[in-house]
Parts: C-alpha cells; sequence; structure tokens
C-alpha cells in the first residue's frame, strides 16, 4: 500500500494545523479557525456541486430522452444554471399572508442545514474527512433523518392543502424507506464490525464489499439504491412534490432563494446517498484491489484516492437520475407496499444471511 499512502492529503492537513498553531498560540482559536475555513470550504464546495448536478440532470435526461439539452447559454449550455441561479436571486420572496412567517422562513434553512452536516463523516479521499467519527454510519442514519422536520414545516406552515398533503406524503415516505437503509447499513457494519467510516474503508483493502460480501451484500446495496431514491424524494418515488396531483408539494408555496435552498437540498441529499453507497459498498476512496495480485493493485494505486471517490460516486449518481427517467410514478399505495411488503422483509431475511457470513467467515 506504499503507493497509496503517497496520495493522502493527512500530510496537508498536518501542516495547515501546524501553521495556524505557530501563529495563533491558542488552541481554541485554532480549533475556532479550522472550523471556519471548513465551513466556507464545504458551502464553496456545495455550490460548485449543485451547478454541476443541475447541469448534469438536465444533459442525462436529454440523452435519455434523444435530446440536446441546454446547448445556448455558455459553451453547450453549461452556464444555464447560472443564469438560473440569477433569476432566482432577483426573483421576489413571497411569504403568505395566513402562513406562520416564523416556521415559513425556517423550514428551508432546517432542510439545507441537515444536508450539510451530513458531509462531516464522508471520506472524501485518502486522509481527507472533516470529521472522522467512531460511530459515522449511526450519526449519517440519524442527522439525514431530521430533514423530514424541515419538510414537514414547510408544509404545514404555508397554510396550503396541497403544500400539506406533500408534506404529509414526504413524512410517511422518510419515515418507512429509513427502515430499509438502515437494514442495508447494517449488514456492512456486521461484516466490519465497526460504525467509523474510515475503518469500513480500510477493511475494502482486498477487494470491496460488493464484490467479496457475496450475493447478500449484493442485495443490501440494491435495497439500499431502492430505498435511497425513496428517501431523497426523487422520482419515481417524488409523490412529495408530484406537479400533475399537488402543484409542488410541501414547497408550492415558496419562491426565489428560498425555493432555491430545496433544490439545493435535493442536490446535496442526492449527492450524499451516492457518497454514503460508493464509501459502504465500493470502497471509497478505496482504489480497486483483488486480494493478493500485488501487480493489478499496485497499478490501481497510481490513480488518485479523490478521483476513485467521485467516481465512483457520480456513477451511482448517474443510476438514480437513470431512474428518473425510465420508471413512471408509483401511486401512494404502491410506495408504501413496495416497502412495507417488499423491501423491509427482504431486508430481515437478508441480515439474517450476512451475519450467517460473518460468523462463518464465508467473505472473501
Amino acid at each position: 500500500m506504499k503507493l497509496l499512502l503517497a496520495y493522502s492529503f493527512a500530510n496537508l492537513t498536518s501542516a495547515i494545523h501546524s501553521g495556524l498553531s505557530g501563529s495563533m498560540g491558542n488552541e481554541t482559536l485554532v480549533l475556532i479557525t479550522e472550523m471556519v475555513i471548513t465551513g466556507i470550504c464545504l458551502l464553496g464546495f456545495l455550490v460548485i456541486l449543485s451547478f454541476f448536478l443541475g447541469y448534469m440532470e438536465r444533459k442525462v435526461a436529454a440523452f435519455m430522452q434523444i435530446r440536446l439539452g441546454p446547448n445556448r447559454v455558455g459553451p453547450k449550455g453549461s452556464l444555464q444554471i447560472v443564469a438560473d441561479t440569477v433569476k432566482l436571486l432577483f426573483k421576489e420572496g413571497l411569504t403568505p399572508d395566513a402562513s406562520d412567517k416564523f416556521l415559513f422562513n425556517l423550514a428551508p434553512f432546517i432542510v439545507v442545514v441537515t444536508s450539510m452536516l451530513v458531509m462531516a463523516p464522508m471520506a472524501f479521499a485518502k486522509g481527507f474527512q472533516i470529521w472522522d467519527l467512531n460511530i459515522g454510519i449511526l450519526y449519517v442514519s440519524s442527522i439525514s433523518s431530521m430533514g423530514v422536520i424541515g419538510i414537514l414545516m414547510a408544509g404545514w406552515s404555508s397554510n396550503n392543502k396541497y403544500s400539506l398533503l406533500g408534506a404529509m406524503r414526504s413524512g410517511a415516505q422518510i419515515v418507512s424507506y429509513e427502515l430499509s437503509i438502515g437494514l442495508s447499513l447494517i449488514s456492512i457494519v456486521i461484516l466490519t464490525g465497526s460504525l467509523r467510516i474510515s475503518d469500513i474503508v480500510m477493511s475494502q483493502q482486498n477487494g470491496w464489499w460488493l464484490f467479496k460480501g457475496h450475493i447478500p451484500v449484493i442485495i443490501s446495496f440494491i435495497i439500499f439504491i431502492i430505498a435511497s431514491t425513496a428517501e431523497i424524494n426523487r422520482a419515481p418515488f417524488d409523490l412529495a412534490e408530484a406537479e400533475s396531483e399537488l402543484t409542488a408539494g410541501f414547497h408550492t408555496e415558496y419562491s426565489g432563494m428560498k425555493f432555491a435552498m430545496f433544490l439545493l437540498s435535493e442536490y446535496i441529499n442526492l449527492f450524499v446517498v451516492s457518497a454514503i453507497a460508493a464509501t459502504i459498498f465500493l470502497g471509497g476512496w478505496m482504489p480497486f484491489h483483488i486480494g493478493s495480485w500485488e501487480g493489478f493493485n499496485h497499478i490501481m494505486d497510481y490513480i488518485p484516492s479523490s478521483l476513485w471517490f467521485f467516481g465512483k460516486t457520480f456513477f451511482i449518481i448517474f443510476v438514480i437520475m437513470w431512474f428518473r427517467w425510465t420508471f413512471p410514478r408509483l401511486r401512494v399505495d404502491q410506495l408504501l407496499n413496495l416497502e412495507w411488503k417488499y423491501l423491509l422483509p427482504i431486508s430481515m431475511v437478508n441480515i439474517l444471511l450476512v451475519t450467517l457470513i460473518a460468523i462463518m467467515g464465508w467473505h472473501f
């Protein structure tokens, strides 16, 4: 693993910490400064990411429908999303007279902040992680479930029946599909024996869990992708904002930058669930290694760890976008039947199989 260590960001982060400690002296001040720098960098990354994903979404949709997509503003339409952002910036933010104004204005911030908090334990590259928490998987599961509070708040405070219906649908949907997501993640926790994300990544040095965990892990991966698509309210599970029925669902009454914040949180959530899937099942930043094939493994180590992480993440993002333009929207009863009658029972039986594999040591 010598070549792999050459791409570690640990030396860079240590140098920044040493430089700040030498210039400031006070450890509390250093910690606050590092938090501010991390927050600014994360905000900048998420803004750029949302621009890129917005452009990618439109181009993937055009590809699926055999058309060009954005092609006027900027090279190949690359500045179309910037034009849309400028439009939203200058659009007046309206608040309905009969709404609960405090909760109405607070809801978009809760949705965005909870999405950003989930980014903390993500390992973007070797030695490049905001917070290597020893209960990383539990943290991700618990914080991501708080986003539904903002959605329910937005729907209720709007004083609009369509918004309220969309919020209630979203609450039922997220609470239901979180069970399957949790059980899918637990299957890898059982195999690795750790909740720390860095430990899960390092456990895949000799092969990604998707390949060395046999059929039960493949089943967990498929269930995770389906349930995650439902939890982030993307088609074919976008019943919370079904345009043909509910206008725009829980954000019907929002406009301007408050509406843009809901769009931003959707793209952040799309990236987060894809990054979790890439980290847990596909090794995260870990190169593709095969057992004791030293020559092949060293060749794979030449590819920087950050490219491995983002390559896997964007592959899963493409698959989720593919879902949107392939399958028709489900009805509410079909949505809940899929979870309670199929995904959840399969996940529970699958956990038993994974436990048996872990106890018997049958994984590679």
